[in-house]
Parts: structure tokens; sequence; C-alpha cells
């Protein structure tokens, strides 16, 4: 058969085009596919796409909500802001960098660049630092205050309402009436405005307490970022109230050393992971010399509106604490559900703690114009002094005076005053001494101001006559303590404070014999740390009272001997520096700066608190570093090194028990 015939041969393509459509160069053909392609990914692969996809969308969503309450909080606060600050508040400068030139800012003549300006002091600018929106208006308003002069200054203060100047207890001179003094704010005083015109630059001791500094920050930053306190040997952290303690008890050291870097990633957090909406029990005073505290002084010395908005915020959180009966604090209050308590030991409030937090108070009722934390629900500054003065309760004329209040009262009718015999300057002190000495050159009216002064003038006569002693064999002056009305010869560290309050009061104008006392006591806190091994006192001393060659003045017991790093000695002696001039107090500090250093200091970052202080081979660190090593030990280190008075002049500022210095306010 034949086979069958080979398929024609064809030599062309047939290409069909629909009607009404062009040639697109095959992008539909690539969709398509791409539909295609996401149609063979698994499930998985699938869920996977589409769920990262939300969560970018979920943070971008944030960050927009995020910047836009930002703005309007600054928007809506900016007007209120203003007039809550008082007229010409003494601001620190803040710290210049180094590439910037000294020309550039009026009012300074030009100068060489110094070596260090990243540790520098503060240099002096008539403006908070650039790069915040807050501070450039507060620039703009002072340039704005300057253009106006006199007449437009005297205008907006009679609108604001304010009275505050810089320094001084007395009234202004000048051609006015007394009446429209009393309206007008003052201008700062001159040693203010010298002490914005001529900052001293660092020697090498402050250079060494920046070091030291720098260093304990390092640690915290990298083990305890944004919580209490950090555990340098553990590279971990504790926690007390869960409110970043540490950093907020550092922010106006960081501001005086003059740290703008440090300063500023540290206001960065407060201003958005400092929040107080928890549920967490703090203790009244310790929370309000913390953290009211370092917040109303970092707004004083920085001008950043955030750190007054956020102790507002804190101040109301504290209030519930003082609705009692007796009008006398709780010890502790929960700031996110407002339920005070007394503590769990006892039903007891301390005087030292109820009257010592009047001075944050009252400058928080100034700032706002809010009377409620001067005198809330009847509770005043001057109310619990009115429960003892009078009394003879805070000159410790009798073994039956109270240490300790209770704020349910008698009956509604006022405190009950506790019935133990024990009295001490140290932990539980009977009189707020620490706290009322300072806020009576300040204090507003005559009728306040000569009751403070006759309850501190009776605590001290008190002191005097019940709890002084002398040591052998170097007859060294001491507070003791009275257990049941019997003398013991024991003095904790905190009463180291003692003699920086005495000479306080006789440079305002008490007796003499109150310096004497204070030099003699000065004496003795730095022999207890003189005495010991590592230069370093233990936390509480028993003093000899037998005439034993053999045997030293300061005797530490096996459960005493450890130090927290506290601040009260060398506090006291910037105090006694200052007021006398005496160099030989710098000396002194600087041994306990170098025994800091030997013995505390943590490679990895930190300071640790030690548990013996006689032992030098192994001083056993307890691997905790309190804030108050930030907020008050370097920070009073660094003043007292300071040959420059008016470097937060005591004429102009007053320190609060934290060591956060606050402005001077003139009587009304």
């Amino acid at each position: 058969m034949y086979p069958p015939p080979a398929p024609a041969r064809r030599d062309f393509i047939s290409v069909t085009l629909s009607p009404g459509r062009s040639y697109d160069g095959g992008q539909g053909l690539r969709r398509r596919s791409c539909w295609r392609k996401w149609k063979q990914l698994s499930r998985l692969q699938r869920t996977v796409v589409l769920f990262l996809l939300a969560v970018l969308m979920l943070f971008g969503l944030r960050s927009y909500v995020h910047v836009a309450d930002e703005w309007t909080a600054v928007d809506s606060r900016s007007a209120a802001a203003w007039r809550m600050r008082p007229a010409n508040p003494p601001v620190l400068p803040a710290p210049r960098k180094a590439a910037e030139n000294p020309e550039t800012v009026a009012g300074l003549s030009p100068q060489k660049p110094q070596r260090h300006f990243r540790r520098g002091p503060p240099n002096l600018q008539t403006r908070a630092p650039d790069g915040d929106t807050q501070e450039r208006r507060q620039a703009q308003a002072q340039r704005r205050a300057e253009v106006l002069g006199e007449a437009g200054w005297r205008a907006e203060a009679q609108r604001d309402g304010l009275s505050w100047r810089g320094a001084g207890t007395k009234p202004p001179q000048g051609t006015e009436p007394p009446g429209e003094k009393a309206e007008l704010p003052p201008r700062p005083s001159p040693k203010a405005v010298r002490f914005q015109a001529n900052p001293a630059s660092q020697n090498e001791r402050q250079k060494a307490v920046v070091d030291a500094f720098l260093h304990a920050w390092a640690g915290y930053r990298k083990f305890a970022w944004g919580h209490d306190e950090l555990k340098p040997l553990t590279r971990s952290f504790s926690e007390w109230f869960g409110l970043g303690l540490t950093l907020i008890d550092a922010l106006d050291t960081m501001w005086i050393l003059g740290l703008k870097k440090e300063f500023q990633e540290a206001r960065k957090w407060v201003s958005k992971r400092l929040l107080f909406q928890k549920d967490v029990d703090v203790n009244l005073f310790e929370s309000t010399i913390r953290i009211l505290g370092g917040l109303l002084s970092a707004f004083h010395l920085s001008g950043d509106i955030l750190f007054l908005t956020k102790a507002e915020d804190f101040g109301n959180r504290l209030m519930p604490a003082f609705r009692t009966p007796s009008k006398i604090p709780y010890s502790f209050v929960n700031i996110g559900t407002g339920v005070a308590h007394p503590p769990r030991w006892t039903s007891d409030s301390t005087v030292a703690e109820v009257t010592s937090i009047q001075l944050e108070f009252r400058e928080l009722s100034r700032l706002t114009g809010d009377k409620k934390f001067q005198a809330g629900r009847g509770w005043s500054p001057v109310a619990p002094w009115g429960w003892l003065g009078g009394t003879g309760l805070t000159g410790v004329r009798a073994a039956q005076k109270p240490m300790r209040l209770t704020p349910h009262g008698a009956g509604g009718a006022g405190p009950h005053r506790s019935q133990n015999r024990d009295r001490s300057l140290g932990s539980h002190p009977v009189c707020g001494t620490e706290g009322c000495a300072p806020t009576w050159p300040e204090h507003t009216g005559p009728a306040g101001l000569h009751r403070l002064l006759e309850d501190y003038l009776e605590a001290v006569d008190g002191i005097r006559k019940h709890l002084l002693a002398k040591s052998e064999p170097r007859k060294l002056t001491f507070v003791g303590e009275l257990n049941h009305g019997r003398f013991s010869a024991k003095m904790d560290h905190l009463v180291c404070f003692l003699p920086g309050t005495l000479a306080l009061g006789a440079h305002h104008g008490l007796p003499a014999e109150h310096m004497e006392l204070a030099q003699a006591l000065m004496d003795t806190c730095y022999q207890m740390y003189r005495q010991m091994e590592t230069g370093l006192s233990p936390e509480i001393a028993h003093f000899n009272l037998h005439h034993t060659k053999a045997v030293k003045d300061v005797q530490v017991k096996a459960a005493d001997r450890h130090n927290l790093l506290r601040p009260e000695t060398v506090e006291s002696l910037f105090y006694l520096y200052r007021l006398t001039g005496d160099r030989k107090y710098q000396d002194w500090g600087w041994e306990i700066l170098h025994s800091f250093n030997t013995y505390t200091r943590v490679p990895s970052g930190g300071y640790s608190s030690i548990s013996n202080v006689q032992d030098p081979r192994h001083p056993q660190p307890r691997d905790k570093m309190e804030s108050f090593f930030l907020g008050e030990t370097l920070k009073y280190l660094y003043l007292l090194f300071s040959d420059d008075p008016d470097l937060l002049s005591l004429d102009t500022y007053v320190f609060n028990t934290e060591a956060h210095p606050l402005p001077i306010w003139a009587p009304s």
C-alpha cells in the first residue's frame, strides 16, 4: 500500500489579534504571572507575608499617633506653662558644645576654647540649649522681656500674680510704695545675676568627680536603665517603686556637672517612659524628696516645662496621703488607686518625715498656683509644728517626748502622740531639722517664720542638753541617743547632716555657738571615716566613754560596719567650706572620694556599697548602688571642690533632703 502523504510544510506564523485591544508589551501576562506565583505559595507562606505586612502597618500607625499627640500637647500647654513659671527664675546655664563659637552668644566676650568641653562646667548662655521647641520658646520669651523693658515687665508680672526673687529674705529696696512691691515679682538679686555671668571652670578635683559620675552612670545606663537602682556586681537592677529613682535623682546633678548628652538622654526617658499610672505603693517621704524634689529641681535649673508637668502629676497622686482625721499624712500611698495607709508594722508617722516634705509641696504650690499642695484639706506645712510647738516636744526636754505621731488622731481632734521614749537624730529622728532649718529663711508670713524659728532653736537646745557627749581619748563631740530614758553613746552616720544644718543657721544670723558646735561635730564625722581601715565610715558608730589609751574613740559592731555610699558627711563638708572658707574641708572630702574609688568602684560600671569598712582586703561588696550616690554624694563633692561661691549660692538656693536645689522665695 502507499504510505500516507507527508504534511504540507508551512513557512509562516499565525498571529491572532483580538479586536479593540492593543499590545501592552506583555504586562498583562506579567500581572497574571505574579498572581499565579502568589497562588503557588503554600498557606503558611502566605500567612507569614500577610502577618509581616500587618505588623508594618501597625508600627506606622502607632508612630503617627505618637508624634501627633506630642505636637498637640506642646501647643496646648505652651501658654499655660509660662504662666506657672516664676518671673525670671535663676536658670543654671546649659553646657555649651565645643564647636560653638562664643562670639555668637550674646553678652560674652570671645574666649579661647578649653580642652575639656564635654566634661566642662556649665558655660554662660543667654538662652537654654538649642534643639528643643519648648526651650526655643523660653529663649524668645526672655528676649521679649528685654524688649518690653520695665513697663512691660511690670504688666506681665501683675498679670501672672507671682512673687519671686533669686536670693535673700528682705524685700528689695526701691522707690516704689510698699503696696506696689508686694504685687510685683522682684528681679533676681545681683548675686543671682553674677552667678549666671561668671560660671567657674572645673578644677582637677571636680573633674575627678565627673569621672566618678560617668563611671557610675555607665553602669546604670548599661545594666539598669529606667529601673530604680543598679546592682553592679551581678550587672542587673533592683526595683523599689519602679519609677526610675536613680535617673530622676541624677537629673540636676548631670546639669550641674555639665553633662549635656547624658541629661538629654535622661530627659527623653522621662518624656516617653515615666508614667505614674501604676498600682504601686510609694513611701510618701522618700518619693517626695527623690521624685518630686528631683523633678522640681530639674525644672528650675533647665527651664524645661516637661519636668514641672511630671511633678504636678506626681504631686496630685500623693495628695490622698494627707486625707486623715488629724491632717498628719499617712506614710504610704498607692499612686495608681489613691489609697493611703500607714506602714504594716505601726500606725504612726515619723515627725521628721512629716515636717521635712513641706519644702517640695510649697514649691509645687507656688509654681502651679494650686493652693491644695500647700494646704490640702486643712493640712499645711506648719500644721505638724503647730501640734508640736508650745509643748516642748521638739526640744527633747523630757524622756516622754515623742518622735512619732498617729495620723488617725485622738477622737478626730488631733494627732495622737506616741509614748515611746526613744530619741535619735539618725534614722527616724525626733526633729526634722534637716528639713525645717532651710525653710524658715523663706517661710511666708511673720507668724509662721517665728514659730519655725522658735521650734528650731528649741530643738537645738534640747540636743545640746540631752544628747551631746564627748568621747575618749580624743574628746570628740558626738550626738548620742536616748533609749528608754537612758543615754546611749551611739551615733548614726545619718546624724552627720547636723553640722551643715547648724552652720547654715549660723549663716542666717543664729547664735555663733551653733557654728562652734557644727565645727566640732564635723571633726567627729570626719574621724568616723579616718579611724576606719578603708577610710569609709560605718553606718553606725559607738563612742568610747572610758579612759583607755589603747582604744580608739570610734568603735564599730559587726552588724553596723557597712557603708551605703551615704552623703551626709560630704554634705556638711560642703556647707562648712562654703561658710568658713577653710580648705581642710575640701581635703577631707578628697580623701573620702579616694576611698570610694579604691573600695567601692566596680570595674564594669557603677559603685557598690560594702559590708565591712574595717577590712581593706575584703570589704565585701553588697551589690547595690543607692540612687542618692548620684543624686547627693557626688553632687555635694563636686560643689565642695568648687571655689566659686556663686555656683548654687546658699543665698539663692536651698537644698532639700535629697540635695535637690530649689530657689529661695521672698515673703509675699
